[in-house]
């Protein structure tokens, strides 16, 4: 919940992402306010547009809510799907993520799929089975078709927005895992799928990050914020 038009017509003219991006995605997640200025903006680049959140429902009575038909509407790609602070500050249940999915999948939205353990669930030792838990309730949910442009983002909350980062091995042991897990639903959908780490992301440790075997990517929060730390992370994946 940051930045204003000002924000983001100065952002944009100075954000160039560095990297050939018919091979590395680059997407922006606004706040749903601005994604209809954002969309405009990118119209005719290759930068794409992306959604904080959808609603579960797909129409109706639901005040302040924000159906998948309307994001698809202002030419959003992507969408965050059960973010942490979604599920601890909202009360968004693995139910609820599951239907957001779901109607994310209808309008050919791609979902990002955000799951991961605070850090009382990684001291008890349930870091694994809580993101197992929250990944498997959507995994099972959907056949293979439906899932082929699923993205998995592992978010420690214990490291989002705290300043601490998980160390390169311990992001990697826990993709690991969620690809172990995505490979018992489909050995296919575990080898395309892109697994991101998000979580304290920084120009300074990404390159660290991203030199891990299943590490495809990042889910960038404060950084972004600042154009040449985000451009300089773009390029590291690039």
């Amino acid at each position: 919940m940051n930045g204003d038009r000002a924000f983001i017509e100065q952002y944009l003219s100075e954000f160039d992402p560095g990297v050939d991006v018919q091979k590395v995605a680059v997407v922006l997640f606004p706040a749903q306010v601005h994604i209809g200025l954002l969309g405009q903006k990118l119209s005719g680049s290759k930068i794409q547009l992306g959604a904080q959140n959808v609603a579960s429902q797909e129409s109706g009575a639901f005040t302040g809510e924000v159906s998948a038909e309307m994001l698809a509407d202002m030419q959003c790609s992507y969408a965050l799907v059960g973010h942490s602070e979604r599920r601890s500050i909202f009360g968004e249940s693995i139910q609820e993520t599951v239907d957001k999915v779901g109607r994310l999948i209808e309008k050919k939205i791609v979902p990002v799929l955000c799951v991961g353990e605070t850090l009382q669930e990684r001291d008890s030792g349930l870091a694994e089975e809580t993101v197992a838990a929250q990944l498997n309730a959507v995994l099972s949910a959907f056949d293979e078709e439906s899932l082929a442009t699923l993205v998995v983002a592992y978010e420690p909350v214990w490291a989002i927005g705290t300043g601490k980062t998980a160390t390169p091995e311990i992001a990697q042991s826990m993709h690991a895992f969620i690809r172990q897990l995505i490979a018992k639903r489909s050995v296919g959908l575990a080898e395309s799928c892109s697994l991101l780490y998000g979580g304290s992301v920084n120009a300074e440790n990404a390159s660290q990050l991203l030199a891990q075997k299943d590490i495809d990517g990042c889910l960038v929060g404060g950084a972004s914020l600042k154009v040449k730390d985000f451009t300089e992370i773009c390029e590291t994946v690039g």
